[in-house]
């Protein structure tokens, strides 16, 4: 079959269990608070993307045990290269979802796996601190286990879970900044530094990016679905 070949589309009620969990452990509490260091490093690695991708040099990554992080960059305090990297952190566990729900409705488990281990891997060597150096490789070797032991079954499983996960998961973690917002615990969120930086109110922001995490979670959504609303 190969690497790039498709694999047999799972059973009808896989992706409407899954989704069921996943929306369940992002509504939950202590359970959503340990599984959401992987939104985390998500999260930080799309400030990190960004960065290199407008030009900046990155100095690396930390991930903290109370599921917070941060990413270095040096570069120009100002202009359209600060704005995606400040802009491009919580949309990615979305942006992530859905590109991870349009291999799965094509097919491409396999192909999943691959890109996430070579994610990971990039995560792994920008990071710069102890914590977050474990975090990431008990995440990868969940990944490495599964793909090397788990039959295609349950890997579709786990790959339709955490897909769900990173689609659902995108959501909340913008709620959670509005709440702190609101009580003036979050002084220095990424909304906050896109206001200081475009004059455009930080509330604003926020709105753009529920819309924008919206958005994944009901493409990606339908695409999940797409084998239990099929005839």
């Amino acid at each position: 079959m190969g690497l790039f070949g498709a694999q047999p589309g799972p059973t009808a009620w896989v992706p409407v269990v899954t989704g069921a969990v996943a929306l369940l452990l992002v509504l939950s509490g202590a359970p959503w608070r340990w599984a959401r260091n992987l939104v985390t490093i998500v999260h930080e690695a799309g400030h990190a993307l960004m960065a290199l991708l407008a030009g900046r040099r990155l100095q690396g990554i930390k991930l903290h045990s109370d599921t917070s992080g941060v990413t270095v960059s040096r570069g120009k305090p100002h202009g359209p290269g600060m704005v995606l990297t400040s802009l491009a952190g919580y949309p990615a566990p979305g942006l992530l979802g859905l590109a991870f729900a349009a291999l799965l409705e094509a097919g491409r488990i396999t192909v999943l796996l691959t890109i996430a281990a070579l994610l990971l891997l990039g995560v792994l060597v920008m990071i710069r601190n102890a914590y977050g150096v474990l975090s990431v490789l008990v995440t990868a070797g969940g990944l490495a286990l599964l793909a090397l032991v788990a039959g295609p079954e349950v890997q579709a499983w786990f790959v339709y879970l955490i897909t769900w996960f990173l689609l659902f998961g995108g959501l909340r973690p913008v709620f959670e900044l509005q709440h702190k917002r609101r009580r003036g615990a979050a002084r220095d969120s990424d909304a906050d530094q896109l206001a200081r930086l475009t004059a455009v109110p930080a509330g604003l922001w926020v709105l753009i990016l529920v819309v924008l995490a919206l958005t994944c979670l009901l493409v990606g959504g339908a695409w999940l679905l797409e084998p239990a609303l099929r005839p």
